[in-house]
Parts: structure tokens; C-alpha cells; sequence
């Protein structure tokens, strides 16, 4: 016969909370910029509805990273980098925010390279006119923001290097700022190799000035930036799952 305390309904054991994602945006003057990346955020959480998603900027935007991660307390979080490669931010402004924090912090590695870049490369491609032309006239010049860092330039050349290979095409990098070639050089190269018809892949992650005169500088199509492509939403919940699989949380700088 059961005891009475068996048959007393027992409370029902609720799951902790998933660890916050706190998406890491540069920040810009560009108004576009912000409200892009609060749409593609959007994506995000319908994706992923039990996990919490917060914005901080590394500069020009509120909310400042810092001041989020305050908010949060001292609970667990990953930050998500959303830029696309190794460098500065990703090495030494991430980590040192992260580290003055009261959160259990993990920082995510930057989203490129990654094929699921190259799916929304290929796709804002497309949707700016790509693939009516003869692959043996055609290439593509992959426009970045640029870094002095070299394990930078290494990411965006990886990227270029994939996307190649998925259009079967020459691809080559070009920088905004920073690094070298510029989009004209990129350019003249392809030109003098007998590619006429030269499309621009916009390797940022929203609109604003460097996306724009990269744009300007195309000699034929130039697609629109990253922006709130799915694989976008999809590869930020990677890093995420990544980061918490083989990330140890960041320690809080006093105690480190």
C-alpha cells in the first residue's frame, strides 16, 4: 500500500535558464545599422525563443557592451561577436570588457569564416542580379572593412577562397580601410585578366559608410550587406552553442 507522502503531487523540476546571448555589435553613425541589427536580433530569438538576447556596442551605439553586461548581473552569458573576423575587437576589446564584468562571461568566436557567410554571400548575390552571365568572363571582388591585423586579412581571404569554390568563379578580397588591395585595385586585377563582368559581395554586416563606397566602387552589381539573412540568425546561434561547448566562462577582473 503506498504511504501517504507518495501520493502527495511532488513540484515539477524546472530547467535553469539557458545562458544569455549577448550579440556584440561594432556600433555606427548610420541610423540603417542600428535597426538592422535589432531586426536580424529579431531572428534570432525566433529561433531560439528560450534563450535571452541582448545587444551591446563596442562604440557609437547604445547600448554600450559594458553597460548590458552590468545589467545582467552576475549571471552567465556568451558574447557573440557579430564581425565577421579575427582582430582588435575580437582579441582585446571583447575579452577585456568581458573580463571587468560581474557576468560569468564566454566570448564566441567571430562569425567568419563559415560556410553559412558563404550561403548569404552568394544569396545577396543573387538577389542583386549574379548568374546570368558566362563564368569564364565573370568574378567577384569580396569588399571588407579591412584590419591591420593580419590574422584578419587570413579570415577574409578563407571567406573569399570558399566562396570561390561555390561559384566556381575568382574571388578576390578587397578592403575598405586598413589593408590592401582597395575594391579599384581588386578591380583593375580581374579586369586585366579578362573578367568583364565584375560583381561587388558586401562583406559587412549592415549598411553604413564603408559598405557604401565600396558599393559605389563597383564596375557592375554590387549586393546588399549581410543584413538579417537567415544564416545570419542560424551562424550567431552556433558560435553560441560553440562557445558554450568549448569556452571556458571569462573570469571577473578582479579575481583573475
Amino acid at each position: 500500500m503506498p504511504s501517504q507522502l507518495s501520493l502527495v503531487p511532488q513540484p515539477a523540476t524546472r530547467r535553469p535558464a539557458p545562458p544569455a546571448l549577448v550579440v556584440v555589435a561594432h556600433g555606427s553613425r548610420d541610423p540603417r545599422a542600428l535597426s538592422t541589427v535589432r531586426a536580424l536580433l529579431d531572428r534570432v530569438r525566433a529561433l531560439r525563443p528560450d534563450v535571452p538576447v541582448h545587444l551591446g556596442h563596442i562604440e557609437l551605439n547604445a547600448p554600450l557592451l559594458p553597460d548590458t553586461l552590468a545589467a545582467l548581473g552576475d549571471t552567465e552569458a556568451v558574447l557573440g561577436p557579430l564581425l565577421l573576423s579575427r582582430g582588435y575587437h575580437v582579441k582585446q576589446d571583447i575579452p577585456e570588457m568581458a573580463a571587468a564584468s560581474p557576468a560569468r562571461t564566454h566570448v564566441a568566436a567571430p562569425l567568419g569564416p563559415h560556410p553559412l557567410l558563404v550561403d548569404a554571400l552568394q544569396a545577396r548575390l543573387e538577389e542583386a542580379g549574379w548568374g546570368g552571365t558566362p563564368r569564364r568572363t565573370s568574378a567577384v571582388v569580396l569588399a571588407a572593412a579591412g584590419s591591420r591585423d593580419p590574422d584578419a586579412k587570413t579570415d577574409t581571404t578563407r571567406t573569399a577562397h570558399l566562396l570561390a569554390a561555390r561559384l566556381g568563379v575568382p574571388v578576390l578580397p578587397a578592403y575598405a580601410s586598413a589593408a590592401t588591395p582597395t575594391v579599384e585595385t581588386a578591380v583593375r586585377t580581374l579586369l586585366a585578366r579578362g573578367r568583364r563582368h565584375i560583381a561587388l559581395a558586401s562583406y559587412f554586416t549592415a549598411p553604413g559608410r564603408f559598405a557604401t563606397e565600396c558599393a559605389q566602387a563597383a564596375p557592375w552589381i554590387a549586393a546588399a550587406p549581410l543584413g538579417t539573412h537567415p544564416s545570419m540568425a542560424h551562424l550567431l546561434l552556433h558560435r553560441y552553442d560553440e562557445a558554450l561547448t568549448v569556452s571556458p566562462a571569462v573570469p571577473e577582473l578582479a579575481s583573475a
